[in-house]
C-alpha cells in the first residue's frame, strides 16, 4: 500500500528534507504541501492524503486548529511533528485529535515508520512524551479515575478490570472493553490481533466503533480514557 502524505510546515527547506527522507523509502508519496494550517485544511480537503505531517507553529492558523479541523471533518489522520516537546502542545494536540506527536529529531527511520503506522490506523507518541505522559496519567488523584498506585488493578486484556460504572464505557460490549483495554496499554493494531486472536481488519472495525462510543477522535485519546476510567 502507498501512503499519501501531505507536508504542514511554514520552512521550504524543512519541507523538502522530509519529503526527500519520505519518498526515499518506496512506499510513500507525498501528495501535496502547506506553510500554513489553513492551507493545510484546504489541501486535505483537495488533495485527501492518508497522513497530514502537522508543524505546531505556523504562521495564521496554527497546527493545533488545523489538526482539530482535518480530524473534525475526517479529511485525514494527523502525525504531529514539532521542535518544541512542551507539555502544552502534546495536550493540544492529542485533544485536536492527532493520531501521533513525534518531535522533529526523530531518526529518520523513525519518522517513516511512524508514518507507516499511523496510515494503517496505529497512534504513535515519541518516547519522551509517552514516559512524561504516564507519569502524568499516573500522577492523577484517585478521585479522577487515573491508574495509579491507589487506582484499581487492572486485570489481563480479556478480563479488563471493572469501570465502576462509567458513563464512558458503560455502552461498551465486552469485546471492545477488550479492545480499549489494549489500547490503554498502547497496543498496535497486530498486537491487539495476536492478544485477542482476531483479524486486523477486525481489529480496526472494533477500534473504529470504540472510539464513537466513547466520542473521541484518536486511538490515544481513547488510551486516556482507559487510564482515567481504570481498566489500565
Amino acid at each position: 500500500m502507498t501512503v499519501r502524505v501531505l507536508l504542514a510546515d511554514d520552512h521550504a527547506a524543512i519541507r523538502a528534507g522530509m519529503r526527500m527522507l519520505l519518498e526515499a523509502a518506496g512506499d510513500v508519496v507525498v501528495v501535496g504541501e502547506a506553510a500554513d494550517g489553513a492551507a493545510a485544511v484546504t489541501n486535505a480537503r483537495a488533495l485527501r492524503p492518508d497522513v497530514v505531517l502537522m508543524d505546531v507553529r505556523m504562521p495564521g492558523t496554527d497546527g493545533i486548529a488545523a489538526t482539530r479541523a482535518v480530524v473534525d471533518e475526517g479529511l485525514a489522520e494527523v502525525l504531529v511533528l514539532t521542535t518544541f516537546d512542551l507539555d502544552e502542545y502534546v495536550d493540544e494536540a492529542l485533544r485536536a485529535g492527532a493520531a501521533g506527536f513525534l518531535l522533529k529529531s526523530a531518526e529518520p527511520a523513525a519518522l517513516v515508520d511512524a508514518v507507516r503506522r499511523v496510515a494503517a490506523g496505529d497512534g504513535v507518541l515519541a518516547p519522551e512524551v509517552t514516559r512524561r505522559l504516564l507519569r502524568q496519567l499516573a500522577g492523577l488523584p484517585a478521585g479522577g479515575g487515573a491508574a495509579g498506585a491507589a487506582g484499581p488493578a487492572a486485570g489481563p486484556v480479556g478480563e479488563p478490570a471493572p469501570a465502576d460504572g462509567d458513563p464512558r464505557v458503560a455502552a461498551l460490549t465486552p469485546r471492545e472493553r477488550d479492545v480499549l483495554v489494549a489500547l490503554g496499554r498502547g497496543l498496535a493494531n497486530a498486537e491487539i490481533a495476536a492478544t485477542l486472536v482476531i483479524t486486523e481488519a477486525t481489529t480496526k472495525t472494533h477500534v473504529s466503533r470504540v472510539l464513537t462510543k466513547l466520542g473521541v477522535s484518536s486511538r490515544l485519546q481513547a488510551a486516556i480514557v482507559a487510564r482515567e476510567v481504570g481498566l489500565v
